[in-house]
């Protein structure tokens, strides 16, 4: 049986992220599958694939279960506010 997975340079949100109470500039998503990305180093945040930049961040923390991904990440740059 094959497992989905996918290693990934840039996180897209498409707006379901959640702010992680309590840590200022954290947020957390949800994503379809297993998906690996880099941790403890910048990587870009997109609302969707084709929007502008929203900012950088920093994924700190990685659960997969259930084919899903739960990432964890700080926002360390912002682009615009909207």
């Amino acid at each position: 049986m094959t497992v989905p997975f996918s290693i990934e340079w840039k996180l897209v949100t498409g707006g379901n992220e959640q702010r992680v109470e309590d840590r200022e500039n954290f947020f957390s998503i949800v994503l379809d599958g297993y998906q690996l990305f880099p941790m403890e180093e910048q990587i870009e945040i997109q609302r969707n694939q084709s929007s502008d930049l929203i900012g950088f961040g920093k994924v700190v923390e990685l659960t997969w279960k259930n084919n899903q991904t739960i990432c964890t990440y700080q926002l360390v740059s912002l682009h615009s506010v909207n």
